[in-house]
């Protein structure tokens, strides 16, 4: 939360602490008066199943207190918001590493079919497309709020080989994508960049124009032997972990199809929502006269005044 007043907010909270400090010390001579005029036994066995009431009437006074002041402080909100418009291109690894089948049936096929995962789970509006690269990028599909449309040309997806340039994919989305609106990257990769553009630089661009990329690695932690060749298909979980920080997104690992399946489906439904600062002024304020009038009732049913 932040207010745009930080001068009322602290004035107002020295305000609070003071009343809080005034309050109890007029309950204690209110307490000390009708200790004078009573019975002291039967006062105190008959006050002290009550004890609690001006207790709480401090408390809610202080609270109300408090919310009044939050209110004239000018106080925002950070909340999520669904996105019905928001663009989001899925760029899909398609270098030989992608066919080691260390992931069953290959990393290649599991991406493919988390990738129609996360489509599903989008919400209707959402524009997607799909980017593949190995040694260089290309649209596969350009972004469309047509779901089903987008599904299809999965298949138009080729098979896995050549070497990995995630810069260029990351360039390619940046390049498609709107200037303006909610916009996502999601990177399914193994991580091992050899080819192209920088990565790094690329999801420092993205980063500081307000488009995140979740990057989500596929391979199990020995990977295994890219077939027809001695050559092993390792994942730069540390490379993949730094695009999303310096993007403002989030990384993710998976090392079998269901759970790619599910980080996919998830991100789906993660990547619909934005965050929003709400003024919260007027909820504030109405909440604090409210509290400060039913203490007032309280006080006024029980006989509380200090």
């Amino acid at each position: 939360m932040i207010v745009d007043h930080p001068v009322r907010l602290l004035l107002g909270l020295v305000g609070v602490v003071l009343f809080a400090l005034l309050y109890d010390r007029l309950a204690r001579r209110m307490t000390a008066r009708d200790l004078a005029y009573s019975n002291v036994p039967f006062f105190l066995e008959a006050a002290q199943p009550r004890q609690w009431i001006p207790r709480a009437l401090q408390a809610l006074w202080i609270l109300a207190l408090g919310a009044l002041v939050l209110g004239i402080s000018g106080p925002h909100l950070t909340v999520p918001v669904p996105v019905r418009d928001g663009s989001v291109f899925i760029c899909i690894d398609t270098s030989g590493s992608m066919s080691s089948t260390d992931v069953f049936p290959t990393r290649a096929q599991a991406a493919k079919s988390a990738a129609r995962a996360f489509i599903e789970e989008s919400p209707q509006g959402t524009k997607t497309g799909i980017i593949s690269f190995a040694g260089a990028a290309s649209v596969i599909a350009p972004l469309n709020s047509d779901h089903q449309a987008v599904i299809g040309a999965l298949d138009q997806i080729p098979l896995p080989d050549g070497a990995t340039a995630i810069g260029d994919a990351l360039k390619l989305a940046a390049q498609m994508l709107p200037a303006t609106g909610h916009r996502v990257v999601i990177l399914i990769t193994d991580g091992v960049n050899n080819t192209g553009n920088d990565p790094m630089e690329i999801a420092q661009w993205l980063g500081a124009h307000h488009i995140p990329v979740y990057t989500v690695g596929i391979g199990t932690p020995n990977g295994g032997l890219i077939p027809g060749t001695n050559e092993e298909a390792t994942i730069d979980e540390n490379a993949l972990r730094g695009y999303a920080d310096a993007s403002g997104g989030a990384y993710a690992r998976a090392e079998n199809a269901t759970q790619l399946h599910d980080a996919l489906a998830r991100l789906g439904r993660i990547t619909s929502v934005t965050h929003k600062p709400v003024d919260a002024s007027l909820g504030f304020a109405v909440g604090g006269a409210v509290g400060m009038l039913l203490a007032f009732l309280t006080g006024f049913s029980v006989g509380r005044y200090p």
